[in-house]
């Protein structure tokens, strides 16, 4: 990831990265088995994990020093915090002595309520200074295409997050805000 990248990428938790609504498709108490990778089961069994790519999507951010931010609208916040607690993320492609990490470490920055996106963002606009132009939200409902009247540039997730989604994205967030010479730096 060698292009310009917003500095903030927030990411919708319930169909963007995993297959399922936190607060009413399982039922408590989560469990994760020994070491297993991206998969916590719930009390019936039910498998709760990342979409294929997400994985790779977060070391890509984390490496590349972008703040990610977790912005859901679920009624169950403890539930989705527990869920990220115990999921654990393989590490990087080819980083043969690296251990997995619990996945709520790759967020630096949890907005997760009930309540409009809009105030999901407002938030992370108080808490981390950066303007809205700054900011890149991968969500799976039209809806919350909402956040774009802040100035947040908006990508539909509508089959979760996959790489082709997260390039389509930061594609659109590069177009809207092209890097922008300084003065000194442009030749004649």
């Amino acid at each position: 990831m060698t292009s310009r990248l917003p500095k903030l990428v927030a990411l919708d938790l319930d169909y963007t990265l995993w297959d399922l609504w936190i607060d009413t498709h399982v039922t408590p108490p989560f469990r994760r088995d020994g070491d297993a990778l991206n998969c916590v089961r719930d009390k019936h069994n039910d498998q709760i994990a990342f979409y294929h790519d997400v994985p790779e999507i977060l070391h890509r951010l984390r490496s590349a020093g972008v703040i990610i931010a977790a912005c859901s609208r679920t009624h169950a916040p403890a539930l989705a915090r527990e869920a990220l607690s115990l999921l654990l993320v393989p590490p990087n492609a080819g980083d043969k002595h690296g251990a997995p990490t619990p996945a709520i470490k790759f967020f630096d920055q949890q907005e997760i309520y009930p309540g409009s996106k809009i105030s999901h963002f407002k938030k992370l606009h108080e808490k981390t200074g950066l303007p809205y132009s700054e900011m890149l939200f991968f969500d799976d409902e039209r809806r919350n295409r909402e956040v774009e009247s802040l100035g947040v540039t908006f990508c539909l997730a509508a089959k979760g997050l996959d790489d082709r989604t997260f390039q389509h994205g930061l594609n659109e967030w590069r177009r809207r805000h092209p890097v922008e010479l300084d003065e000194g730096t442009a030749t004649n």
